[in-house]
């Protein structure tokens, strides 16, 4: 049985009946109490451990996940481990720090090495694993996670730059700032910045995220473009301001997470502390103007009426992940509480799938997207909606547990 096919009012119930059928009700439900009797008069599915618990059980082996026949480290494992990693955190549960520790010992030599990783590649993507692979330090004390982190912080102090300073997003697509890149290496540097005591850092975490606004966005639409050339000789671009064309949903997300995560770990009195929570404060008008009346949005956020067009669940999920947090925090106007409440609950609708083993699924997200390369992608409407679409893609899968912990947190 799909959630989206049936209402929300009834979707926490059926949901978690066919959880219990399965055993799954004692580790991911709440149930509440009449003060005088044992009676449970509520009982709501707790869909942070029941994804992640559900994600464990399709990828025993964490190298597994976004599909891999083989093992390599990815910014997509870097994200899911985050998510376990706060779901261990929010619930000291040690299946979920057993389960970052199994990838990452499997991934990390005893020297700090990093299986499949090459510093000389200079991608922003692959030094998004440090993140948690600081939090497994401070957690276990373990040399070796210090050193595999000081090694990709390392990256980051030769990667090449543009002009003011604004990290490429590969060696390979030279001159070029993309909004993915932002989450790839701002969230671990202000973690590293914070927690390796390196607060000059954060002077350099703050220009990329000014950079990316003062380039990316659009008065006209309150959207940030995906991307920025600033030597404008890329196809894609536009050859008087070097940016790509479209609203990308992922693209955006993935900014959107970057901003309100750096300021867990900016300290309050920087001087770009503001700046910051300004970009935030824009991100979330932006993205509420374009939100559909389902609670969730489109792969292409201003063209929903557009044929091929179609509800995407990872920029969905970071989005709730976004506003819910980014409402917590204080950061942006409580009014987008309700906007924040509406993403997630159409996450639930729209995306959230029963499955006959007891678990879950998030259904519609989009495989991959990008620009340039080979084969070239040009950015246009019908690549964006061109490319493949499947299920529980760890881009979907992680935002969506970070946005179930959030929403828990306030029901």
């Amino acid at each position: 049985m799909n959630a989206k096919n049936i209402s929300l009012k009834g979707a926490s119930f059926l949901l978690l009946s066919s959880a219990c059928l399965f055993g799954a009700c004692s580790s991911n439900t709440q149930k509440s109490t009449t003060e005088n009797s044992s009676e449970v008069i509520e009982e709501t599915p707790q869909y942070s451990t029941w994804m992640a618990d559900s994600e464990i059980k399709r990828n025993p082996e964490g190298w597994t996940l976004d599909f891999n026949e083989k093992p390599k480290w990815e910014y997509t494992h870097g994200l899911m481990m985050t998510a376990m990693e706060a779901v261990y955190d929010s619930t000291g549960d040690q299946k979920y720090l057993d389960y970052i520790l199994h990838f990452a010992d499997f991934m990390v030599e005893e020297g700090g090495a990093v299986k499949t990783y090459k510093k000389e590649d200079y991608n922003i993507d692959r030094v998004n694993g440090g993140r948690f692979l600081i939090g497994l330090y401070e957690e276990t004390g373990e040399e070796k996670y210090k050193l595999a982190a000081e090694d990709l912080r390392d990256q980051m102090r030769h990667h090449p730059r543009t002009s003011e300073g604004g990290f490429w997003h590969k060696k390979r697509y030279p001159h070029q700032m993309w909004l993915d890149g932002l989450y790839m290496g701002s969230t671990f540097l202000a973690r590293y910045a914070a927690e390796m005591n390196e607060a000059a850092l954060f002077d350099d975490v703050a220009n990329q995220i000014f950079l990316m606004d003062h380039y990316g966005y659009s008065e006209e639409t309150g959207l940030y473009h995906h991307a920025w050339d600033e030597s404008k000789s890329q196809k894609w671009a536009d050859p008087a301001t070097g940016l790509s064309t479209n609203y990308w949903g992922r693209s955006i997300g993935w900014f959107s997470m970057a901003v309100v995560d750096v300021l867990d770990f900016m300290p309050a009195d920087h001087p770009q502390r503001g700046m910051v929570v300004e970009v935030a404060k824009k991100l979330a008008a932006g993205i509420v103007k374009y939100q559909d009346q389902s609670g969730v949005w489109y792969q292409v956020m201003d063209q929903g009426t557009r044929e091929g067009n179609y509800l995407e669940a990872s920029g969905s999920s970071m989005f709730a992940y976004f506003l819910l947090k980014s409402v917590r925090k204080g950061y942006i106007d409580a009014k987008y509480e309700k906007n924040a409440i509406a993403a997630y609950e159409g996450l639930l609708r729209e995306f959230v799938r029963e499955d006959s083993d007891g678990g879950i699924s998030l259904t519609n997200i989009c495989a991959v997207a990008g620009l340039g390369g080979d084969p070239y992608r040009d950015g246009s409407y019908e690549y964006y909606i061109s490319e493949p679409i499947r299920d529980n893609d760890p881009k979907g899968v992680g935002p969506f547990i970070l946005a179930s912990l959030e929403y828990e947190s306030i029901n």
